[in-house]
């Protein structure tokens, strides 16, 4: 008799990752959990914040009765994904580290390695399903809609997802945790892990400015009325409402453009403002999960994680980008974040959004179904 296949599942101490591999040995694989190391810090109390998970991970392996072993990718993380994360920031940008880390970690160097100690396949706890397609493994959504994390999977590429499991994929979260306390597993009631990618919660703007030098400009109206001052426009994003320090009388302000060339931070006051809307996108960097699909093409896309599905049409450029443009004004398109590809349950890839298409204030209008709520549109 063959003895059962190897699946290597990447442990991160958290239930989710946990309750993957209760379920590979249920469905009789056999087992082994590797523990990723990809940040080097201590919290205020000199605690090693890796060592903390490593702890949980030795816990439920312990539990479930499976070999685990660490490995430690702080080098890959620092050059594929907090360099490109913080070259973003530097040119004014909002790059999701979370999309780095799968491209660059989870389905390059963590499945290298696991494939290169003898596993027949890989696992992890994320909300995602694959299955075969004629052109290999396709990306689907998870079946929690609240958990669904294929946004943060399109750019592995193609081939990435071969000999990849989703274990929890199919489940809601609130079966996970149900699943991991008949376990007994000690991670049921853990929280949630949040923050950016390996590196955890944290208030941001502090950590980022351990890496970027503060640069205070001018916030700017678009008609060139100075009203306040910031810390540098690489620390704001479109949209952006909390943390401005702007205040008087009148509606909220939001940070609606930004130059970074002279260090200004365009304003405005009003979530609806139409600066803020536009109904096209120019993106780079496009990535498809199997087999590449002819363009023009008519699918549904995302511009952040959780919005709904907005309908669209993506077209080639000469360049290898892409032009996307969508059937309803689409608020704060932010460049280095990601627009996700989909058709239907299946998620096809995506690209990196380089710039807005032009902007309803810039045409002088009201985006449609937007409240006019004494805004100042240019004549």
């Amino acid at each position: 008799m063959s003895s059962p296949p190897t699946v290597v599942v990447g442990m991160s101490g958290g239930v989710d990752s946990s309750v993957a591999a209760f379920l590979l040995g249920e469905q009789g694989y056999r087992v082994d959990g590797l523990f990723m190391k990809n940040w080097d810090e201590k919290d205020e109390r000199g605690q090693c914040l890796s060592a903390r998970e490593y702890d949980d991970v030795a816990r439920v392996c312990d539990r479930l009765g499976i070999a685990y072993h660490a490995v430690e990718f702080v080098e890959e993380y620092r050059k594929g994904v907090f360099e490109e994360f913080l070259e973003g920031y530097r040119a004014g940008e909002t790059p999701n580290p979370d999309v780095l880390c799968n491209r660059e970690i989870k389905f390059k160097a963590f499945k290298a390695r696991a494939l290169g100690i003898g596993a027949d396949l890989v696992a992890t706890g994320h909300y995602c399903q694959v299955r075969a397609g004629a052109a290999g493994a396709e990306l689907l959504r998870g079946a929690d809609p609240e958990k669904d994390q294929s946004y943060f999977l399109q750019a592995v590429g193609p081939g990435a997802l071969d000999r990849v499991l989703f274990p929890v994929g199919g489940l809601v979260k609130g079966e996970v945790r149900e699943i991991a306390r008949k376990a007994g597993l000690p991670t049921h009631a853990k929280p949630d892990s949040t923050g950016l990618c390996f590196i955890g919660e944290r208030k941001f703007r502090p950590f980022l400015q351990k890496f970027l030098s503060p640069r205070p400009g001018a916030f700017t109206l678009l008609d060139g009325t100075v009203v306040g001052e910031h810390e540098g426009a690489s620390f704001y994003t479109l949209g952006q409402r909390r943390g401005l320090g702007l205040g008087g009388q009148g509606s909220r302000w939001f940070v609606v453009g930004k130059d970074v060339a002279r260090n200004i931070v365009f304003v405005e006051r009003g979530e609806d403002h139409p600066a803020l809307y536009a109904d096209s996108l120019f993106a780079r960097e496009v990535s498809w999960i199997a087999r590449a699909p002819s363009l023009p093409l008519s699918c549904t896309a995302k511009i952040r994680y959780r919005q709904a599905d907005q309908e669209c049409v993506v077209s080639a450029l000469a360049d290898g980008r892409v032009e996307v443009r969508f059937a309803q004004p689409q608020r704060a398109i932010t460049p280095r974040q990601s627009v996700v590809f989909y058709d239907g349950e299946v998620c096809l890839g995506g690209a990196v959004i380089e710039r807005t298409g032009e902007t309803y204030y810039e045409r002088g209008q009201i985006p449609p179904r937007v409240e006019r709520k004494s805004l100042q549109i240019p004549s």
